[in-house]
C-alpha cells in the first residue's frame, strides 16, 4: 500500500491515465458485456424461472457432465457468459441452497473463464490481428482455453460421485413469478457486482502502471503485468516486439490464469459462502500449465512465428 500510495504522489500523471485505462476498458468493455448477463441471472434465479430454462439445458449438458439441473446452468454460463459469471452464479445458487456445497466448489474451480467473445475479438482481433491468417488459430485458441477446464470439471465431479440432474437442487422452487421488485433487486445487484469489478480493473490497472516504473527487462515487466491484470499484460503484447509464437504462448497463458486481478474479483463473488479461494488458485495454476502446454503444441504445429 505505501509504494501504491507512493506511485500516486510521485507519478501523478501516470497513476491517473492508468485509472483512466482501467475505467475506460470496465466502460467499454466488462460493463456491456456483462451487466445484462449478471441482471437476467438475478431475476432468473430469484424469480424461478431458471427451473424452465434449466429443463431445455440441462439434458444436453448432463450428457456430458454429471451435474445437476442448477449445476449445468452454472456451466452454460461459466463458458459463455464471461469471467466472472461463474463464480458469481455459483456463489448465488449456494447461498440459495440450489447447489450442494461439493458440486459448487468443483463448480466454482471450472467455469470461471474469459468469454469467447473477448477472446476472438479483444484479443485475437485487436491485439494479435495477424492470428486471423493462421489457419484454424482462433478455433484452436477456444480449444486449448475450454478443453482443460472441461475435462478438470468432469473429473472433479465424477470424482464427487455425480449429482445427477436433480442432486444439487435441495428444494425446487414451488412456484415462478417475476414482479418488479425481483427486477429491481436484480438490476441493483447487477450494478454492484459490475461497480465492484470496476474498482478493482482500475486498481490493478495503476498497479500495472508502478511495475512499468521498475528497473527490470522489458520482457520481464510485460509478464509481471500479464500476471497482474490479463487486459493490461497483453496489450503490451503488440508494442513488444516478440516473435508471434511468445507473443501468442504469452497470451494464452495470462488469459488462462486470469491474472491475480481476476483473484481479487473473484473472491469479491464469494467471499461470504466458504468456497476455497486457495484450492480455486491452484487449479487455475493447473489448468494454465495445461493451456500452455497445449498452446506450444499448436504454435510447433501452425505456421505461428
Amino acid at each position: 500500500m505505501i509504494l501504491f500510495a507512493g506511485y500516486i504522489l510521485l507519478f501523478p500523471t501516470d497513476a491517473v491515465a492508468a485509472a483512466a485505462r482501467g475505467l475506460l476498458l470496465w466502460y467499454e468493455r466488462v460493463l456491456p458485456a456483462l451487466l445484462p448477463f449478471a441482471i437476467l441471472s438475478n431475476i432468473l434465479i430469484h424469480s424461478g424461472y431458471l427451473d424452465y430454462l434449466n429443463r431445455l439445458i440441462a439434458p444436453g449438458i448432463g450428457r456430458l457432465f454429471p451435474v445437476s439441473e442448477n449445476g449445468a446452468f452454472v456451466m452454460l454460463s461459466g463458458f459463455l457468459f464471461g469471467f466472472p459469471m461463474g463464480s458469481k452464479n455459483c456463489a448465488e445458487l449456494l447461498r440459495c441452497d440450489k447447489l450442494q456445497r461439493a458440486e459448487a466448489e468443483a463448480l466454482f474451480a471450472v467455469t470461471n473463464n474469459i468469454s469467447p467473445v473477448f477472446i476472438t475479438g479483444y484479443i485475437l482481433g485487436q491485439q494479435l490481428p495477424w492470428s486471423r491468417q493462421v489457419p484454424f488459430l482462433p478455433a484452436l485458441s477456444l480449444l486449448i482455453l475450454y478443453l482443460p477446464p472441461l475435462v478438470t470439471g468432469r473429473l472433479l465431479l465424477k470424482r464427487q460421485g455425480g449429482f445427477g440432474r436433480q442432486g444439487g437442487a435441495k428444494k425446487p422452487a414451488s412456484e415462478s413469478k417475476i414482479t418488479f421488485k425481483i427486477i429491481d433487486a436484480g438490476i441493483m445487484n447487477g450494478f454492484e457486482t459490475l461497480t465492484r469489478l470496476g474498482g478493482y480493473i482500475m486498481l490493478f490497472s495503476i498497479l500495472a502502471s508502478v511495475l512499468t516504473k521498475l528497473p527490470l527487462p522489458p520482457l520481464y515487466a510485460l509478464i509481471l503485468t500479464g500476471i497482474t491484470e490479463i487486459t493490461n499484460g497483453i496489450g503490451l503484447l503488440p508494442g513488444s516486439h516478440l516473435p508471434h509464437a511468445a507473443a501468442y504462448l504469452l497470451a494464452m497463458g495470462f488469459t488462462a490464469f486470469g491474472g491475480i486481478s481476476g483473484i481479487a474479483q473473484t473472491s469479491s463473488m464469494v467471499n461470504d459462502t466458504g468456497l476455497s479461494l486457495a484450492r480455486y488458485c491452484l487449479i487455475r495454476l493447473f489448468l494454465t500449465g495445461c493451456t500452455l502446454l497445449l498452446a506450444l503444441l499448436v504454435v510447433l504445429a501452425l505456421p505461428v512465428r
